[in-house]
């Protein structure tokens, strides 16, 4: 078997464990045995158990700027739209990422330090991203440009993520997902001219 294969396998099944109990509640011996791997094949491709989170909470994030990028990239869309589709896919994707909820517990319980960087990452990602979708529309004449846009992306993902916790942890998504249209009217109502 290939060493990428099973590399594959193991973050495969330790997403499935670690979405189903949890980071705490998930062992090694558990991810190895369900796995059909050695445990030394497991620290093989992984240092220790926080390494195998991470980089199933990283392909998680990559699925969702994968994603993302389709919209941001469309050139068919003008910036209402895409801002349209981007946060709701967001919240979409976001509300099937175990692992990603996973993070939001820890931050309200236990921080896990260990996947800061990830969520750094993101942060930024969307900000470049939601950057381009507000030029877009400042030069469509469709939005305004007033005050600091920096300022400006920043309070839109702070708003994202003050959304995250009711939505995926007080499991509040199934309620609100029929009115995030009406948020997200709001928020590009605010942006244009």
């Amino acid at each position: 078997m290939q060493i990428d294969e099973t590399k594959d396998i193991i973050v495969s099944v330790a997403n499935k464990l670690f979405s189903r109990f949890g980071f705490q509640k998930t062992s090694m011996d558990e991810i190895a045995k369900t796995a059909r791997k050695a445990k030394g094949s497991l620290y093989y491709h992984f240092a220790s158990k926080e390494a195998l989170f991470k980089e199933v909470v990283s392909r998680e994030m990559s699925v969702l700027k994968n994603q993302l990028s389709v919209i941001v990239n469309n050139t068919e869309l003008n910036a209402g739209d895409k801002i349209k589709n981007y946060l709701t896919l967001r919240m979409e994707l976001l509300n099937d990422a175990a692992n990603y909820h996973e993070t939001l517990k820890a931050d309200f319980y236990e921080h896990y330090i260990f996947i800061d960087d990830l969520r750094s990452e993101l942060d930024k990602w969307e900000i470049v991203n939601l950057r381009n979708i507000l030029e877009q529309g400042i030069n469509e004449g469709a939005f305004h440009k007033s005050g600091n846009i920096e300022v400006l992306l920043e309070m839109i993902i702070m708003v994202l993520k003050g959304l995250e916790i009711p939505f995926f942890l007080q499991n509040k998504y199934t309620r609100y997902s029929p009115h995030f249209n009406d948020l997200i009217g709001v928020l590009i109502k605010g942006l244009s001219k």
